[in-house]
């Protein structure tokens, strides 16, 4: 049993996290911006909570530069940490002050409480992206094949040209900053990270409703709601992942002494809107507004993924973490499942 400091217990992937943890025996303290988001994970985990493998530490502002100063501390001490929380913000109005600031403080800040007031934890596992790994300018670079030796090499005056150039330099310039954290200061702990695609799966984390949900998920939702019965939206990156998927991967990083140290493209394949569409149309039929065959849009550049497109390689995935990827239709059809659970 490992002693785990999980940062942003309400979110997304955090939650699917924490039940691996829990899964696994591990003793959990996770972080949460309100008391109100405490109470309402503690409904999910009331015998874990009763039994005291479960507790909880408020973090109202991961921005703020000694955020985690008190939340690392525990008795009995963590010995690890995984880092799933990013900041949280309805909308950017200044790229440098919501997103790339609270990015990289969030980031180093945690590391820096780490290494002042948990001499314990010796092992750091932090969700960052494929966003820190794809080069934006290349569009979609046919022949290139994306590993973790990619960086993304946006600059400042790259990232402050919109919301989206903004995220990815957010994630880049975060991870980046933890990197060159551990160079620096040599502390007592190793680092690893999760750089994921679109991460989508279904949805177990508490939701005041199904417009709270997380970004990737609310394509399928919305394909589910009839919005792309006339034409599908494009499909972004084409790289998915399941979230649980992701959460395997925190846990066997923070397990595994080989994944020291190692960034983790954590990937399963391709994928387009158009397939999402087909694979809901064909196992939920009650769904009426759905897109046609017929319909135009949301299709691979070239109609099949190995033409006009890059490639991926998640060997170090397989290998050192032990993942065994879920298809994409296993991954929408229990994500509409968790939608319906929800009152869809």
């Amino acid at each position: 049993m490992t002693r785990v400091l999980l940062t942003g217990g309400s979110g997304f992937i955090a939650a699917h996290t924490l039940d691996v943890l829990l899964d696994h025996g591990h003793s959990v303290v996770t972080t949460v911006r309100t008391q109100d988001k405490a109470d309402k994970i503690k409904e999910s985990y009331k015998s874990h909570v009763e039994k005291g493998q479960l507790d909880f530490a408020v973090v109202p502002d991961i921005a703020q530069p000694d955020a985690f100063d008190q939340a690392v501390v525990s008795d009995p001490p963590f010995e690890a940490v995984l880092h799933t929380a990013s900041p949280f913000h309805f909308n950017v109005t200044d790229v440098q002050k919501d997103l790339l600031d609270p990015a990289v403080i969030g980031t180093t800040g945690i590391l820096k409480s780490i290494k002042k007031n948990a001499p314990t934890v010796k092992q750091v596992v932090i969700t960052s992206s494929f966003a820190a790994i794809v080069n934006p300018s290349k569009g979609f670079w046919p022949g290139h094949e994306y590993s973790e030796e990619d960086w993304n090499p946006m600059t400042l005056e790259d990232a402050l040209k919109d919301a989206v150039a903004g995220y990815r330099a957010s994630k880049t310039f975060a991870e980046k900053a933890a990197w060159e954290f551990v160079e620096k200061e040599k502390p007592n702990f190793t680092i690893s990270t999760i750089n994921p695609p679109m991460v989508y799966g279904p949805i177990v984390h508490p939701l005041d409703s199904l417009d709270n949900m997380n970004t990737s998920n609310q394509r399928i939702l919305a394909a589910v709601q009839g919005k792309f019965k006339d034409e599908i939206p494009i499909s972004g990156v084409h790289f998915w992942v399941d979230v649980r998927d992701v959460a395997e991967a925190h846990v066997a990083a923070m397990e595994k002494p080989e994944a020291a140290n190692k960034r983790f493209f954590v990937i399963a394949g391709y994928f387009s809107n158009k397939e999402m569409c087909q694979i809901i149309k064909k196992n939920f039929p009650e769904f009426k507004d759905l897109p046609s065959d017929s319909t135009p849009g949301g299709d691979y550049p070239e109609g099949t993924p190995d033409k006009g497109l890059y490639k991926f390689n998640n060997k170090r995935s397989i290998d050192v973490l032990g993942l065994k990827y879920k298809t994409f239709e296993q991954s929408i059809v229990d994500t509409v499942k968790s939608f319906q659970k929800k009152g869809l």
